[in-house]
């Protein structure tokens, strides 16, 4: 993966240097436990956590003094923010809309959200009730060495995935999905989180593709990269590796092969209109 130049996005909350901040009283210890396995998988820890404003506000955020070991992933953080920012706004500008920028929290091993405790082992997460990504940028690592997915493309669709939750929060998809839920199973629930999600890999290969050739150059062996990332983090993956089993009935992201579908299909057709997951069956041998 190349950039070929741009800016860096001035729309990130840096915690790297505020010792962690202040903690979220609620939700207890089962609960903390499911959202982090929602959460590894890129998921909306809203379905999970205590809804409710934070108890303890961040007591300041406060920049790194001095070079950090991982200021190179923060500024590459930085630029594919920047890039979703000018991808997402050019894309609402063709259907006579607005895009607002999401904020981008950087922190280290645990901080406050809209959404309940960030800890560093939930992975990156959108918080749609205060509209912002977090990332703790050792998750990079965890990509690497656990899931088997080198490669800065691996981190920007990483990035870009959350970027795409945003998108659905934008377009009202999310405050539909969380209207339908007070009606469904959670049986019922989990397979429409597995659109959801679906979907947020959909824009995420729409990014990629509107991107290509304006501020990032790839080429098949970083499309491949994001491939395995999306491969690696599928609802049969994690739960093999952690249970030894599959259950498609507890999917709430999705199986390795069609995550896989839906951000190639976005990145093929850079198109938002060819992305309804919802009432979409194509996936459904996969």
């Amino acid at each position: 993966m190349q950039w070929l130049g741009g800016r860096e996005s001035d729309n990130v909350d840096d915690r790297r240097g505020s010792g962690g901040g202040g903690l979220i009283v609620g939700g207890g210890i089962g609960t903390v436990v499911i959202a982090v396995i929602v959460m590894l998988l890129g998921g909306d820890p809203s379905q999970i956590l205590n809804r409710s404003a934070p108890t303890q506000q961040e007591q300041g955020s406060q920049a790194p003094n001095g070079p950090q070991p991982d200021d190179a992933a923060a500024s590459f953080t930085r630029k594919v923010l920047a890039s979703t920012e000018n991808v997402w706004g050019k894309i609402f500008q063709e259907q006579g809309s607005q895009y607002q920028d999401p904020t981008l929290v950087m922190f280290r091993g645990v901080t406050s959200s809209g959404c309940g405790t960030a800890q560093q082992a939930m992975g990156p997460f959108y918080c749609p009730l205060d509209q912002k990504v977090y990332i703790d940028l050792s998750f990079y690592d965890e990509l690497a060495q656990r899931f088997q997915a080198p490669g800065e493309f691996a981190m920007a669709y990483v990035v870009a995935h959350e970027i795409g939750h945003h998108v659905q929060n934008q377009l009202g998809i999310m405050r539909k999905v969380e209207q339908a839920r007070q009606q469904m199973s959670e049986r019922e629930y989990n397979k429409v989180s597995v659109r959801l999600e679906l979907q947020a890999d959909f824009f995420a290969g729409v990014w990629a593709n509107r991107a290509q050739g304006k501020t990032i150059s790839i080429d098949e062996n970083d499309v491949e990269s994001a491939l395995t990332a999306a491969n690696a983090i599928g609802d049969d993956k994690i739960q093999e590796e952690t249970q030894g089993r599959v259950v498609p009935d507890a999917f709430t992201h999705g199986t390795s092969a069609q995550r896989v579908y839906w951000f190639k299909k976005g990145l093929k057709t850079g198109d938002i209109r060819q992305g309804d997951t919802f009432n979409s069956n194509e996936d459904a041998n996969l």
